[in-house]
């Protein structure tokens, strides 16, 4: 049955006429990004809007939102005084559960210790009719996927692999909590109109190369930078040859590009995913649009003509890749990685492999991984490392039990884990390796930051397609390369391994298993949204301050943060999960990861009035407890990785006023904005260099703020000398109204 099939229809029913509008005011043949975006904007249009320079506001079909960004949003949207959401949205329980001993304890042992949270959030969600799926049911991108996603919809979610849907052709976008509280309490949603990148797949997949190693190998070509302010678009004959599945995992991990997001038009994978998904009544309307929802003749004839970028991989001659360690963009083709773990002295004896996530745990990437299991069965081996197995949704998880794959994969040594984020976002009580014990891990993730997993700066992850991690674990070695080496059996017999196979959906169908859905009900008016003064879990937000209207003067560098600073080095993951929905308690997790460049220590800093060397989130109370204000200067693509806007919120909450740096991630530049902070770029780079640690800013021009108009930066140094620096911003008008507000909550809250 599909989920809000009368809004989907809708958008069916007027996206033609939406699109040829288009056509006439561009003039011209128009790709199925192009058309998915201006079929979505707001107000009709009238003239072709300007890449990388107009802000547009778009209306988004739906609204997503993970337990622990969720909790945040829904704190915040209870203060908008909405009584219902203006669009369907949905909750998905997937952060909070740890993984440790296996699937039925760890869920348990979540259950218990996260109650509180799980209440108020299926309060709050029955309150504002909002869908609410229980732990245990899944991943949200998996049973977005799964339930939701549509293609030539749009969509918000409040984690950054939320373009995971791009996969079944939609328009998926990561956004912070304050995004989703806009969408649903039936505002506008506001992005500047982003470039276009297409990536051309020739030829087709064969052998041991899998849809994950597409990704691989954009990342390697573009950086975890390269797609900032961009849509990533597939297409070619390779493209539609992926399953649907093997498309979202392309699409989930283009956030480790910085696109804004990824996505591939509809083909016939995706109405063969629908269908087998109890959603043959969508499939059907997409298919007698289908010349609509891709791209027009004309771009396939000449994509340059239409892509400010176009990049073309041969499918036929791509290899399995490893990449890593410590960034997603380090590309090694798995050919060469005896050779450069040998040179960069990378442990070979592989520790843990995972598979799974939510970038990798549909029914082929199991099926898949499996066949390599049985081969090693079949021939008396078993997993020489542990190996951990991470099903995308509880639909998937029954399947998989019903068609045998989940068997085959215990019998090889592996563990089977809760159909949630685990280990992939450190929520991973870890036994085997303590902190500072160098090792390496293989994982079919997304993210391999420093310390991400498991917390430890010495864990050196590496990202591959599911079935290299399988095949990685049954060799035991990094360094192992299938296509060429051979195993021993216990016999002495070398062992050649094939090439996975799998299907790419279940031939029986889809099993649901125990969903966990729980709809909103009829009428939220009666249902209570309690949250105790007490809790060290929870806590009712209370308005930021209003700008006074003055420059602001004489602020301190509470720190200057040296190379790689994302949003897990800003506001950490793992443990500090269950404080999500307590301002106050998380933000004594603030820049804790972070590299103080005058000391080359991380979360540390000087008090510069008592001289003590503590915390960062310590030094920032004391400022804020004696009234003053300080700002943090940075490195280039600061706040990189997940959407969380805790790492906008706490440094707002203890005093911050402005963020000054090389580059800005997208998602993390517009949670600054939305919490009232200023986010600044230096116009000339080197002038970071100047910023010392004792030195007091101030930032001139506020007061006569325009749109494109640069503000400065006063520096006084402690030996008395001064220095003027000009610094960028990227505010519109109605982006400094939420600054002059304080919040964009606030606004909200106003009525504006």
């Amino acid at each position: 049955m599909t989920a809000n099939f009368d809004m989907i229809k809708k958008v069916y029913d007027e996206f033609s006429v939406k699109v040829d509008a288009a056509r006439k005011v561009l003039g011209r043949p128009m790709t199925y990004t192009e058309k998915v975006l201006y079929a979505h904007l707001w107000e009709p249009v009238t003239r072709e809007l300007a890449k990388g320079k107009d802000y547009v506001d778009l209306a988004p079909d739906r609204v997503a939102m993970q337990d622990a960004t969720a909790q945040m949003a829904l704190l915040q949207f209870m203060s908008a005084g909405k009584k219902t959401t203006a669009v369907p949205s949905t909750v998905h329980c997937d952060h909070l559960i740890q993984a440790q001993h296996g699937a039925v304890d760890d869920l348990n042992r979540a259950n218990a210790d996260n109650k509180e949270v799980y209440d108020f959030l299926e309060s709050v969600s029955k309150k504002y009719g909002i869908g609410f799926w229980k732990p245990g049911a899944g991943i949200i991108h998996q049973v977005v996927l799964e339930n939701y996603a549509f293609p030539g919809g749009m969509m918000i979610g409040t984690d950054s692999h939320t373009p995971n849907a791009g996969g079944l052709g939609m328009i998926a976008i990561g956004v912070g909590g304050a995004d989703a509280v806009d969408v649903m309490a039936g505002m506008s949603w506001e992005l500047k109109w982003p470039k276009l990148i297409g990536i051309h797949l020739k030829g087709k997949l064969s052998g041991w190369a899998s849809p994950k190693d597409v990704i691989l190998k954009v990342a390697g070509i573009l950086t975890v930078k390269g797609g900032t302010g961009a849509i990533v678009q597939y297409f070619g004959e390779g493209a539609t040859a992926l399953s649907c599945t093997g498309k979202g995992t392309i699409c989930n991990m283009g956030a480790e590009i910085g696109a804004t997001t990824s996505v591939f038009p509809f083909d016939a994978k995706m109405a063969a995913y629908l269908r087998s998904t109890d959603r043959a009544e969508v499939a059907e309307l997409a298919e007698k649009m289908s010349d609509v929802l891709t791209d027009d003749a004309e771009v396939y004839a000449d994509p340059s003509k239409f892509f400010d970028q176009v990049i073309e991989i041969d499918l036929d001659i791509l290899e399995p890749h490893l990449n890593g360690p410590f960034t997603p963009d380090l590309a090694v083709p798995i050919s060469k990685m005896k050779e450069v773990a040998r040179e960069k002295g990378y442990p070979e004896k592989l520790s843990v492999a995972l598979i799974g996530s939510c970038t990798n745990s549909s029914y082929e990437d199991i099926s898949r991984s499996a066949s390599l299991a049985k081969q090693a069965l079949e021939n008396g081996l078993k997993v020489k490392s542990q190996f951990t197995i991470t099903p995308g949704s509880e639909q998937v998880r029954a399947t998989i039990e019903r068609d045998g794959q989940l068997a085959v994969l215990e019998q090889v040594g592996g563990v089977i884990l809760s159909n949630a984020c685990g280990p992939c976002i450190g929520m991973w009580k870890r036994m085997d390796m303590k902190s500072g014990e160098k090792n390496t891990i293989v994982t079919s993730f997304n993210r391999n930051f420093a310390k991400r997993n498991d917390g430890n700066p010495d864990t050196l992850a590496f990202v591959a397609s599911p079935e290299i991690t399988t095949m990685l674990a049954i060799a035991g070695s990094l360094t192992f390369n299938p296509m060429t080496d051979q195993l021993t059996d216990a016999q002495g017999n070398k062992i050649t391994f094939a090439p996975p196979v799998g299907d790419e959906l279940p031939a029986l169908g889809f099993t649901g298993g125990d969903t966990g859905f729980i709809p909103p009900a009829e009428d939220g008016s009666a249902v209570n949204v309690a949250v105790a003064p007490a809790s060290d879990r929870l806590q009712l937000l209370e308005p930021f301050a209003k700008w006074d209207g003055n420059d602001f003067t004489d602020m301190l560098v509470l720190l200057k943060a040296k190379g790689k600073c994302t949003t897990d080095h800003i506001s950490m993951a793992g443990p500090w999960l269950k404080f999500r929905g307590h301002l106050d308690n998380i933000s004594n997790n603030m820049f804790i990861g972070a590299i103080n460049a005058f000391t080359n220590d991380a979360g540390k800093v000087h008090n510069i009035f008592s001289k003590e060397y503590k915390s960062i989130p310590e030094v920032a109370r004391e400022y804020k407890r004696d009234g003053i204000a300080w700002v943090v200067i940075g490195d280039e693509n600061y706040g990189e990785g997940s959407s969380r806007e805790h790492a906008a919120l706490e440094p707002r909450f203890l005093g911050g006023r402005a963020i000054i740096v090389k580059s800005f991630a997208r998602i993390h530049e517009t949670n600054l904005k939305k919490q009232g902070m200023l986010p600044l770029t230096f116009a000339n780079p080197l002038d970071y260099d100047k910023i010392k640690e004792t030195d007091k800013v101030s930032i001139k021009g506020l007061t006569e703020f325009a749109v494109g108009k640069p503000v400065t930066l006063l520096i006084k140094h402690v030996d008395g000398s001064e220095e003027e620096i000009s610094l960028n911003h990227t505010f519109n008008e109605r982006q400094f109204e939420w600054f002059k507000a304080g919040s964009a909550l606030n606004l909200i809250a106003a009525g504006h």
